[in-house]
């Protein structure tokens, strides 16, 4: 049965699979398998965060906080099941400094922040994100990275741990008071008027 399962995986894989990486398709799937990168979501939510005024801050934090946490359980998982990366030369950056493909940590942030937003009532961009999360994880198959079943297991994880950040969302609000209710913004304007 497990046999089964992974052949057809590795199958499923292979025919989405984009071979050659100067053609236009892989270009814009490259692009887009990179939008999910931690390194551009850190800093972009803590701009949202800074600048977004008070409506945008408590979504900001509980975002930020998500992607953090959901980085360190997405690489415990990968490093008790140590799944291979599919073969190729595509995502050097992701195969030298994260070489386990299971589960997909793009497709599980993509997952969570669209299950953050719905869950926060911002339902225009839940859609946009959600969207975006599957075209994430079909991009990151398509560029080699990931087999189908780390994407679709990346977006379940990703999906549960976004239900569980908004549940947890006043328990965060007590213990990290000064990332959902300070107006830093405000607050560092006042000091330098001084």
């Amino acid at each position: 049965m497990i046999r089964t399962i992974l052949t057809w995986d590795a199958n499923g894989s292979q025919r989405l699979r984009l071979r050659n990486e100067q053609s236009w398709p892989f270009k814009a799937c490259a692009f887009i398998a990179h939008t999910g990168d931690s390194w551009f979501w850190v800093p972009l939510l803590a701009l949202v965060w800074l600048l977004g005024g008070s409506a945008w801050r408590q979504p900001a934090a509980l975002a930020e906080l998500g992607v953090v946490a959901l980085a360190m359980l997405v690489l415990a998982i990968k490093f008790t099941i140590r799944r291979r990366r599919p073969e190729g030369e595509w995502g050097a950056i992701y195969r030298s400094s994260d070489p386990h493909s299971f589960p997909s940590g793009h497709a599980a942030r993509a997952a969570m922040l669209a299950v953050i937003a719905f869950g926060l009532h911002f339902t225009w961009l839940g859609i946009v994100l959600a969207v975006w999360a599957v075209l994430v994880s079909l991009a990151r198959v398509a560029t080699g990275v990931h087999y189908l079943s780390d994407v679709i297991a990346g977006l379940i994880l990703g999906s549960l741990f976004g239900w569980l950040m908004v549940a947890l969302l006043p328990f965060l609000q007590k213990v990290f008071p000064m990332l959902f209710v300070y107006d830093w913004l405000a607050l560092i304007k006042h000091l330098i008027s001084r």
